[in-house]
Order: C-alpha cells, then structure tokens, then sequence
C-alpha cells in the first residue's frame, strides 16, 4: 500500500541491498533483494495506488484520491478486481467535475470488471442509467435500470431505482 514514491524508494532500498550483498559474497541474500524487487514492481503494475486511493475516496477526499488515481500510468495492467474499483472512482470524480462524457466512459469500463459485491455493481448501474437519462435516451436508461433492479440488495440502491423509474416515465 504505497503510493508511486515509496514504491521507488523502496525498489532503490532493495537495489543497494543486492549490491552490498553480492559485494560481500552473500548471493542468497542478495537474490532474496532480488526476489522483493520484483515483486514491488509486480505490486507496482497489479495493484498501483487504487487501494490507497479507495481509501482518501471513501473518506470524501476526492482531490487526494485523484491524484492517487492519476499516478496509475497504464489501467489495463491493473488486476481486474484494481480496476473496477479503478474506474468506478474515475467515474464519480468525472461526476463531481460534471464530466458527463468522460464519467459514462469510466462507468460503462466499471461494469465489465468486479466491483465489490451485487449492490456496488447495482450503483455503477445506476449512474449509467442516471447518466442515460440526462442525455434523454430512455432506451438505456430503462436497460440500465432493470439490470440494476436485478443486483439492488439495500433499500437505499431501491429507492433510487423507483426514482429512476418516475423519472424515465416522464421521458
């Protein structure tokens, strides 16, 4: 749980570690730096910063957790349950700037990959059809709203839904 900085700070520390290990003839030690040097960087490709930034997220920090998110220079290499996250926090930071455009792209990206359980993929679900309903494209906004009434487990997520349902009546 690092951010870019500490990963390379900490990918140096293991670097100058192999060094004075093979230095004084300690191979085994050395391979072991070796060994924890990939795996930061493994971590690095897999993981990036999205944990660190899921927590800034859930704090209401949005600019700390968008830099965070910035920080991740190639989203596909993430692992798929790091990248829903990924672009579920994308798309409600585009939403708070009132990027609608650019919040569909990261939501419609969110429901193609793990999201936590049914009812965090319900929500993705419902910015979609809120985000449908804001273009007036009933179509969308209907599909998004059903396959969200199917995943919905809180009474929150339900509500939210009969709201949507009014609102696309209205269409």
């Amino acid at each position: 749980m690092y951010n870019n900085k500490g990963r390379y700070a900490l990918m140096a520390v293991f670097i100058m570690a192999a060094g004075v290990c093979l230095y004084y003839e300690q191979n085994e030690l050395a391979a072991l730096s070796a060994l924890l040097f990939g795996f930061v960087i493994w971590s690095h490709l897999r993981h990036s910063s999205v944990l660190m930034a899921s927590k800034h997220f859930k704090n209401n920090e949005f600019a700390r957790a968008k830099a965070l998110l910035d920080e991740v220079a190639s989203p596909e290499r993430l692992s798929k349950g790091r990248r829903g996250y990924y672009e579920f926090m994308q798309g409600n930071i585009a939403l708070k700037e009132e990027n609608w455009q650019k919040a569909e792209h990261h939501f419609q990206l969110a429901s193609r990959f793990p999201v936590g359980g049914k009812n965090q993929k319900s929500f993705v679900l419902i910015h979609l059809a809120n985000l449908a309903l804001r273009r007036k494209d009933r179509e969308k906004a209907e599909a998004y709203t059903k396959l969200a009434k199917e995943l919905a487990e809180t009474a929150r997520s339900k509500d939210i839904i009969v709201k949507l349902e009014k609102e696309i009546q209205k269409l």
